[in-house]
């Protein structure tokens, strides 16, 4: 029997393989949320984000280390640049810094965009703290002064 294939149609899908931070912490509990959602535009990884047309290496995901929500690179950056952002998550306020995985082009000019940015931001948040001792230590110079003089 021969059989003659007049068309044939294929169809395709594909995800991103998405893990939580406690997966790569070699805690391997299949139990661990995985969120399918951008913490900031709210669509789904497998799409896009609103900056890109098509979904995949174009715009792909970041991975917080420090906590476990995960973003399209370029939602995180437009985050990141605002300078209210404070370089923290926008779900959970902790510092954000983001997992290297062995999928990602890290040499790519988002990818080094978003370390100038956490660098950035550690930077900041190191001169305030640094001014706040300062001021701390200052004031408590004087509190000294004024002791000895009463």
């Amino acid at each position: 029997m021969k059989v003659n294939i007049v068309e044939w149609k294929a169809f395709s899908t594909w995800h991103w393989e998405l893990v939580s931070s406690a997966a790569n912490n070699n805690n391997n509990n299949s139990n661990d949320y995985v969120e399918e959602l951008c913490g900031i535009c709210r669509v789904s990884f497998d799409g896009t984000c609103p900056n890109c047309k098509y979904p995949g290496d174009d715009c792909p995901i970041v991975l917080g280390s420090g906590c476990t929500h995960n973003f399209h690179l370029h939602c995180i950056l437009k985050w990141l640049e605002q300078e209210n952002s404070k370089g923290l998550c926008p779900m959970c306020r902790q510092i954000f810094t983001f997992q290297e995985t062995h999928q990602q082009q890290v040499n790519t000019e988002d990818f080094i965009n978003l370390k100038t940015l956490i660098d950035g931001h550690h930077v900041i948040r190191q001169r305030i703290q640094n001014n706040n001792d300062q001021e701390f230590q200052s004031f408590a110079g004087t509190d000294d002064v004024d002791l000895q003089m009463s």
